[in-house]
């Protein structure tokens, strides 16, 4: 029984499960937030939008008749990938990348024989090593692995510079997709910290979570690349359902973190890396936008910055994601300012003071803008930001396991030029942190 949207996504699932006439009730959604009388009405005595016929009556007859001979064949999806090359014209070969949902829709550089072996020059790991496993998130797409030599032919394509490709292998490695299936229209991204920003051109100035500097976005479209066509990810339908799409899926969200510029300690030192060393670590949730759509922040002299966030993270359901906070320079200093000289501290004081107070309690609000807290003060202690608590994958958190944020954390990266104070902040959790320099 499931939505009649997904009725291509499931022939598919029953092919992967080799019952290609698996019987399935569809009916019409979506279920939650309807009132018991619209439940009724419109699904338990609807019509299946597919058939037309009565959902009731057609499931009883699922349930109670015998399956036909066709129904009874078996036999998995086979799907055939293709010859390994293929010639033609540019033109005819765009056509055919295109029809063949090679692309992310845009004219691709065309992956020839020469430009692919260029790129496998800039990695010391052998082509036919596998990389990574992928699965966009559902039953519906069988999880594919994928090989450096794939990574280097999407790499090709998405115009990305041979410098750039031990990046692309660092996130490849981690197996994560760019691109969801989830109805949410999950997005996902990557903050890169150590020398590597400077030696790629990364840009984190003016700009910095836009697709404006060369390297973030070859590297972004790279990753995306290689979860349509190593990962059978972004196929509308089937293994991608946003409900409405989001606009951060055209391009996987790069960010190299403004180090010199920001008054906390670098991301990567955060999960256990040394300062310097050139880390990517993988995020997924939401997405960002820009803070000022928040109704809860204040535009003013004396604006309480730490104040602000702690009060979008309770807003935005932040067991799920946490919050992911991108500060300019200059607010970050602000932050620091507030009495609040590292991430772990402002994530203290949140997670303390995350529930209301009862009735006549005083509130933990932030200290104004300019005064530390009380000294001595005590609360309960947050992990910092990306650092699972000890145990079992405390390890793992440090270096390169998930380490999921979960349960409310703030994950803060300053990044930007100090021309405003202007900032992002939305939900996204942050995976598997890679050292790059493994793939050089």
């Amino acid at each position: 029984m499931i939505l009649h949207d997904f009725a291509t996504q499931e022939a598919e699932v029953s092919f992967n499960y080799g019952m290609p006439g698996l019987r399935i009730q569809y009916f019409l959604g979506p279920v939650w937030a309807k009132t018991e009388a619209q439940l009724k009405t419109q699904i338990v005595e609807g019509n299946n939008p597919i058939t037309g016929k009565p959902v009731m009556k057609e499931m009883v007859e699922h349930l109670t008749k015998p399956l036909t001979a066709e129904e009874k064949k078996t036999g998995e999806l086979k799907r055939n990938m293709g010859p390994a090359t293929y010639t033609g014209t540019p033109d005819e070969l765009q056509q055919l990348f295109l029809e063949k949902r090679y692309t992310d829709f845009m004219p691709v550089i065309l992956p020839t024989e020469e430009k692919v072996a260029e790129m496998l020059k800039a990695t010391s790991h052998e082509p036919d090593e596998q990389l990574g496993r992928m699965n966009p998130g559902s039953e519906a797409g069988e999880t594919w692995t994928y090989t450096v030599r794939t990574a280097a032919i999407n790499a090709v394509m998405a115009g990305a510079k041979p410098e750039y490709f031990p990046v692309i292998l660092a996130l490849g490695s981690t197996g994560m997709s760019s691109i969801n299936v989830s109805d949410n229209g999950f997005s996902a991204g990557a903050v890169i910290n150590g020398e590597i920003r400077d030696e790629l051109g990364l840009n984190y100035d003016v700009g910095a979570v836009g697709p404006y500097a060369h390297a973030n976005t070859a590297i972004g479209r790279a990753w995306n690349l290689l979860s349509i066509n190593g990962g059978n990810c972004g196929k509308v339908g089937t293994t991608y359902m946003g409900t409405v799409g989001n606009a951060q899926n055209a391009l996987a969200l790069i960010i190299a973190e403004n180090e010199e510029d920001s008054p906390f300690e670098p991301f990567s030192v955060t999960r256990g890396f040394q300062k310097g060393e050139n880390v990517a670590t993988s995020f997924s949730g939401w997405g960002i936008l820009s803070a000022a759509n928040w109704k809860v922040n204040r535009w003013g002299p004396d604006m309480n910055y730490p104040q602000i966030i702690k009060e979008i993270h309770e807003q935005q359901n932040p067991g799920l994601f946490g919050t992911f906070v991108v500060l300019s320079p200059p607010i970050a200093n602000f932050v620091r300012d507030a009495g609040y000289d590292s991430v772990a501290k402002l994530n203290e004081w949140i997670n303390q003071s995350a529930n209301p107070p009862a009735a006549g309690a005083a509130s933990a609000k932030a200290p104004a803008p300019g005064k530390a807290p009380a000294p001595g003060a005590t609360s309960a202690k947050a992990p910092a930001p990306g650092k699972a608590p000890a145990g079992k994958f405390a390890g793992q958190a440090k270096r390169g396991g998930f380490g999921m944020m979960g349960g409310g954390g703030v994950t803060l990266i300053v990044t930007g030029a100090s021309n405003n104070n202007y900032w992002m902040i939305g939900g996204l959790r942050p995976g598997q942190a890679v050292q790059i320099d493994n793939w050089r």
